[in-house]
């Protein structure tokens, strides 16, 4: 069987929630066009409220669209909805567990939702490689929050879906556990499954997302491979700590400065525009004697507050 190029693709997709007697109406998906690449790993970015949410419920079927087309793994969702489903396992933001259970009866209860049969499930290996196997017995209520998160993993992997959806996975999760669990996922996406993933940590989307997406009040502003985006924003920033403390920012002409806590003085510029030797001759002649200094090039930060906050007139230096 010919695999699909690619893994999710939504055409035109909007979700309008009904107004009542006392709030209006909200379109919180206007119009969404996207194609997630099989076997990437897909970041979908955007403040809060954006939509991103309501793309995921969506595709887990949680939400119904009130128009346009989606496919995953090349099934339509309205023609052929078990199919699609099938292939998703979707790890939602909030922490839903059953206390009751211990992790291995939670995951072979899953596993029977979705049909797997006795013989084909692999409930303590997927526990283990989530650094759970020796909790596979314990009762899921004595799971600390991280653990519990690793579960949904676990559980949303039962089936072996294609693409794995994981919203805010990290959220209230340690740096430790956080690592376990992009090391299981870079794992994973090395055996051919496509992530789409969501993440305030945008330090974490740069370094593990082959592609990017940002949405902004439901609309797609952007949706580039991570290196193409990051190119987006045409400035570079100084950095110079000087020899004697600054008490406020330097003229400097042409650039403008700005003091940081620990007094350094960073100048950002257009590298269109000018160089890092036409900034430190500005700092020279406003008197500034330079102890050290240091470049830094914008990171995904940098491009998601110019493509949301800034871009509706907000400043994006206030947040």
């Amino acid at each position: 069987m010919e695999l699909p190029e690619f893994a999710i693709e939504a055409q035109g997709l909007v979700k309008t929630y009904a107004g009542t007697k006392t709030t209006p109406a909200k379109t919180a998906l206007n119009g969404i066009d996207l194609k997630i690449p099989r076997g990437s790993i897909f970041g979908l970015l955007g403040p809060n409220g954006a939509g991103k949410s309501t793309f995921i419920n969506i595709l887990a079927g949680t939400v119904n669209k009130t128009s346009g087309t989606v496919k995953i793994w090349d099934r339509d969702i309205d023609h052929r909805a078990r199919d699609a489903r099938a292939a998703i396992g979707v790890v939602g933001q909030e922490i839903a567990a059953d206390v009751f259970f211990t992790p291995r009866e939670s995951m072979e209860t899953q596993a029977g939702l979705y049909g797997v049969k006795a013989k084909d499930r692999h409930t303590l290996e997927l526990l283990t490689a989530l650094g759970l196997g020796d909790k596979a017995d314990a009762y899921v209520r004595q799971l600390s929050g991280g653990m519990k998160r690793r579960l949904m993993v676990a559980k949303a992997m039962v089936h072996n879906p294609p693409v794995l959806i994981l919203d805010e996975p990290t959220a209230g999760v340690d740096v430790e556990l956080r690592r376990q669990l992009w090391n299981y996922v870079v794992a994973l996406n090395q055996k051919g499954v496509t992530i789409v993933l969501t993440t305030h940590y945008l330090e974490e989307a740069q370094e593990l997302c082959d592609t990017i997406a940002i949405i902004n009040r439901g609309e797609v502003v952007a949706c580039e491979p991570t290196s193409q985006l990051l190119r987006r924003l045409d400035t570079r920033t100084v950095v110079v700590t000087p020899r004697a403390p600054l008490t406020a920012v330097p003229d400097l002409g042409r650039f403008e400065g700005k003091l940081r806590g620990n007094g350094d003085l960073a100048v950002t510029f257009k590298t269109g525009e000018a160089g890092v030797e036409a900034v430190l001759a500005a700092v020279r002649e406003a008197g500034v004697a330079i102890k050290d200094l240091a470049t830094e090039d914008p990171d995904l930060e940098d491009v998601f507050l110019s493509l949301t906050y800034a871009a509706e007139g907000v400043d994006p230096t206030a947040y």
